[in-house]
């Protein structure tokens, strides 16, 4: 087979994992994409729930509030990096539609690199930092050598960590959402068997989830590393060409800094709410820890419809369908909308049922209960507020989006944490923060998408 002459002749969906995000019906393939990706973001945070699970059962309410005092911080650390991950995503998705394969090809070499040595980085900031940074979080004396131990044995897997997401955002750009939730499925099986065997036969407690967790990520790492070396297609990776070319990672950096930069500083106030937490105790945390994940399961499921947004909107922005770019927003709005209520709901009614999952405590399920209570219903707002800056940085407009979550998200949270909470020392009080700040900044993000929108549809004319 002549590949180059292959290559010449583009034509979008060339194999069975593709999806032709440019022509055709647009809510179809929407939920084609969305559907396995929502299951791959489940997948991930299952890990960490299998993690929640075994450690709440089987090694005691320290050792699970151990685990949860770490989310906000882990989220911190590693979200810059993992959002210049769409930033590769954008530029993929972009050169691939318009049929640009040199310069996917080195899209594709840049951004493994990049994530390679991005992974190290992390690797060696989690050892030094795990500690210090817990303790900046007030996180108690009981639980913070337990803490220390998960983060420093967790942050060792980040190389494998950053490869696959890196990998699975080229794979994304592309349509293909199948096969990486395929890796996950194995990798979250041998993660669910290494916890059993770790923690309830060996006793390692947090060390063994940890463990566990790092072994997968590996897994999963490999398997998405194979694929892209196996594929004939223009993203094919090629160890022998792995280096970083200034011109592609600074378009990557365009788009993915800011977008890192606004996940890093939200999660930034979420650990400032955390700490907020850890002031009722380790009940509270623990309650928070099993809330979270299941919060966590909520976020999965919007963020594959703003995945989905936005290398639809980048594919159709690279071959100029501005128009199509209207249905792809208004068709993501509809199904954002519709899942995120259904599992709102779901998580709402069957709160206290779904927490017992995590621990048997009465007390840590009725502080689960109170913060549910107040952000599941609502979480719609969260997924349109999520939407609108996808579909921006389809567009390769990411700083503007980042400034505005920052202001409408973490300035509403900073303003509850400092100002209105501590006059309303309550859990409940303290969670109306984050409906309170998707509004906000829904507000701000719909002005600016349709500023945005105007200057794009006008290179119609020109």
């Amino acid at each position: 087979m002549d590949i180059g002459n292959s290559l010449s002749k583009f034509t979008m969906s060339k194999n069975k994992y593709e999806i032709d995000m440019c022509n055709g019906t647009i809510m179809d393939k929407l939920i084609s994409f969305s559907v396995p990706l929502m299951l791959s973001g489940i997948l991930q945070l299952m890990f960490n729930a299998v993690d929640i699970i075994v450690v709440g059962r089987f090694a005691g309410s320290q050792s699970l509030a151990a685990v949860g005092s770490t989310t906000a911080l882990i989220n911190m650390f590693v979200n810059l990096f993992i959002g210049v991950s769409l930033g590769a995503n954008v530029l993929a998705a972009r050169f691939y539609a318009s049929g640009k394969h040199k310069e996917m090809s080195e899209t594709v070499h840049t951004a493994i690199t990049f994530a390679a040595i991005s992974g190290v980085v992390m690797a060696l900031i989690g050892l030094l930092m795990a500690k210090p940074a817990l303790e900046l979080m007030g996180t108690p004396d009981d639980v913070i050598n337990l803490s220390t131990l998960y983060m420093r044995i967790y942050f060792l897997g980040m190389p494998f960590f950053m490869l696959y997401n890196y990998g699975a955002a080229v794979l994304r750009a592309v349509g293909d959402t199948k096969r990486p939730l395929m890796f996950l499925i194995a990798a979250g099986i041998i993660n669910a068997c290494l916890n059993m065997v770790l923690v309830i036969v060996f006793n390692l407690g947090v060390a063994g989830v940890a463990i566990a967790t790092i072994f997968s990520q590996f897994i999963s790492c490999v398997l998405v590393l194979r694929c892209l070396n196996k594929t004939d297609a223009s993203y094919q990776l090629r160890f022998s060409k792995l280096r970083i070319k200034g011109y592609y990672l600074k378009q990557i950096f365009q788009v993915g800094i800011p977008a890192g930069i606004q996940s890093t500083v939200i999660n930034f106030s979420n650990a400032l709410l955390q700490s907020s937490v850890n002031s009722f105790g380790s009940t509270a945390m623990a309650g928070y820890t099993a809330a979270n994940n299941i919060l966590g399961f909520l976020y999965a499921s919007i963020n594959s419809v703003t995945q989905a947004c936005m290398s639809f909107t980048s594919q159709n922005y690279g071959v100029r369908k501005f128009k199509r770019m209207d249905k792809v927003l208004i068709d993501c709005a509809i199904l954002s909308v519709g899942v995120s209520l259904v599992f709102g709901c779901g998580a709402y009614i069957f709160g206290d049922k779904v927490l017992m999952i995590y621990t048997n405590s009465e007390d840590v399920i009725k502080c689960g209960v109170e913060i549910l209570s107040i952000t599941t219903v609502p979480y719609f707002l969260c997924g349109i507020m999520d939407l609108f800056p996808g579909a921006l940085r389809g567009m390769g407009y990411s700083l503007v989006p980042m400034i505005l979550s920052v202001i409408g998200t973490v300035g509403m949270r900073i303003f509850w944490i400092f100002v209105i909470f501590p006059s309303h020392r309550t859990l409940y009080d303290l969670f109306i923060s984050y409906p309170a700040s998707w509004t906000a900044t829904i507000i701000m993000q719909v002005i600016c998408f349709l500023i945005v929108r105007r200057k794009v549809h006008s290179q119609i004319n020109k």
